[in-house]
């Protein structure tokens, strides 16, 4: 198997997030260097899951459906491709927030619901 080119293993190796925590974040933003426009939190379904989801907001359905187009990294290292996300990780389970096109600041998306599996 061919390993992927994630940019945080290219990136200086700083500590942004303590902890081991894991979430879960698309190819786009760990290897084409995307940045995160989408995040948000929903239970996290393993130990070491913080529950949190970082996209781009280019993907489609057709790719998130795609094995291989996500994975679960340590929240330090998918704060190294994308620092902008690192205020927000305190925040609860249920929280999501945008970065708008044209834009730099995070935003609160008040009416977004998880999706229940």
């Amino acid at each position: 198997m061919k390993k992927k080119p994630y940019l945080y293993l290219k990136a200086d190796p700083q500590t942004l997030v303590e902890g081991l925590a894991q979430g879960m974040a698309t190819d786009k933003v760990t290897v084409d260097g995307l940045a995160v426009r989408f995040m948000y939190r929903e239970t996290p379904v393993h130990a070491n899951d913080s529950g949190w989801r970082f996209l781009s907001g280019t993907e489609t359905d057709a790719y998130m459906e795609k094995d291989g187009n996500q994975g679960q990294h340590f929240l330090n290292d998918i704060a190294r491709c994308d620092p902008a996300i690192v205020p927000f990780l305190q925040e609860p389970v249920g929280v999501a927030f945008e970065r708008p096109p044209g834009t730099e600041q995070f935003q609160p998306v008040g009416d977004w619901v998880a999706d229940e599996d």
